[in-house]
């Protein structure tokens, strides 16, 4: 019985409460870094409502809005779904709770309704004493003894048995009150998403109109990016090249035998296996660029957001920010490169063990080469267009060696 009993508040005790199993506590993180970038895309578009020009760095604005609306509205579907499974467990376990909880009301009375017939001390003393031998007495003396202990001990038991259930129902209550809560806000950012996205028609159909000066900008723009592709590939290539010349010099001078792949790689460092080691162990957990921003341009192959038929294939990500924000580094590393590319402002590289980050579109720089930065710190102020709306936007990439990643999985969600 004793066995029974503590199984019972153990599992009441050990069950997660509501609010802070893992899964709903990444669900509130999510949330919250999604409505901060929505509050940024928010006041981005109020600061250019003055502006009644349709540009594609307005619709961009307002297409990332809608993204991350969306986002938001995903994530409050699965706190909902959470939730509901939350409420359903819970109740699960308040029903198997009162029916233990009862069970043990109802020996605990028996035990009491026994234990008045027996209060005589004369009938006690007397069943001692009817023994047939010390032996047997003593074992009767314990287990009245044991029996008055076990007595208390399972009056103690349910009062903590209540308590658990009484919290149980507490937790049940708010779990309902979070559901109602998440269902709100979802009915409340479904409206905001509608009218978003009428916005976004409007918006569409007044920039098809400007075809042919949206095909020009595009041209212009891809040089521009290409300039930049291109640069940042060729110092990089050039890095690893001197890299592996010096790792082919120094083998020499050891007389160690050079290596076959010498003249194309390189053996890194303890200390740069370790910084990359890590670097990559933390893959979807590094800090962003910016203290404050949303990915306004994804990685990979996408789609004009007006052309049809026109797709651009972005080398990188492009991250929106507030006027005046600076870049940050993700990751500990050496800056290996700073340099100007014409019509795309400043770029900085970063060298982590064999991973690179390059930071571009930047007007001032606060580093130099050879300087070793921290995580978070700021290395550069971020351009701001006068002429685009204001547009503050970061242009970050990410090299493994000669290849490129996709930066945003290497950032925290």
């Amino acid at each position: 019985m004793r066995k029974s009993l503590f199984i019972i508040l153990l599992t009441i005790c050990c069950t997660p409460a509501f609010g802070q199993t893992k899964a709903i506590t990444d669900l509130k993180a999510q949330q919250k870094r999604t409505m901060e970038q929505l509050a940024l895309t928010s006041k981005l578009i109020d600061q250019n409502k003055k502006n009644t020009t349709n540009t594609l760095s307005k619709l961009n604005l307002l297409n990332s809005q809608i993204s991350i609306r969306q986002s938001l509205i995903e994530q409050i579907n699965n706190e909902i779904s959470l939730t509901s499974a939350e409420i359903e467990n819970l109740k699960a376990e308040i029903e198997k709770g009162e029916k233990d909880l009862q069970n043990l009301k109802n020996e605990y009375a028996d035990l009491i309704y026994h234990a008045y017939w027996r209060r005589d001390m004369n009938e006690k003393l007397m069943f001692i004493l009817s023994a047939n031998s010390f032996s047997q007495s003593y074992r009767r003396f314990r287990y009245l003894q044991e029996l008055s202990n076990y007595r208390k001990e399972q009056a103690l038991k349910i009062e903590e048995l209540t308590a658990q259930l009484n919290n149980k129902l507490l937790t049940l209550k708010d779990a309902k009150t979070e559901k109602e809560k998440a269902l709100n806000m979802k009915k409340i950012e479904s409206l905001q998403l509608t009218n978003e996205k009428n916005k976004q028609t409007a918006l569409v159909q007044n920039l098809k109109k400007q075809e042919k000066d949206l095909r020009k900008k595009l041209k212009d723009n891809q040089q521009k990016i290409n300039s930049l592709n291109d640069k940042i590939a060729q110092l990089i290539a050039e890095e690893e090249r001197k890299a592996a010349e010096r790792a082919r010099l120094q083998a020499q001078k050891s007389n160690k035998p050079a290596s076959s792949s010498a003249s194309s790689s390189y053996t890194l460092t303890k200390e740069e296996q370790l910084i990359a080691g890590n670097f990559e162990r933390n893959k979807g957990r590094l800090p962003w660029p910016v203290e404050k921003g949303f990915i306004s341009g994804k990685f990979g192959l996408q789609p004009h957001p007006v052309l049809t038929h026109v797709t651009t294939n972005n080398k990188g990500i492009y991250i929106q920010t507030e006027k005046n924000a600076n870049a940050r580094a993700v990751f500990e590393g050496e800056v290996t490169q700073r340099f100007a590319i014409p019509g795309n402002n400043y770029a900085v590289i970063i060298k982590h063990g064999n991973y690179r980050t390059v930071y571009s579109n930047l007007t001032s720089i606060y580093v130099k080469e050879g300087d070793h930065v921290t995580a978070k710190q700021a290395i550069g102020k971020i351009y701001t267009d006068t002429e685009d709306n204001n547009k503050t936007e970061l242009y970050f990439m990410v090299w493994k060696d000669k290849e490129l990643q996709n930066p945003e999985l290497f950032l925290a969600k």
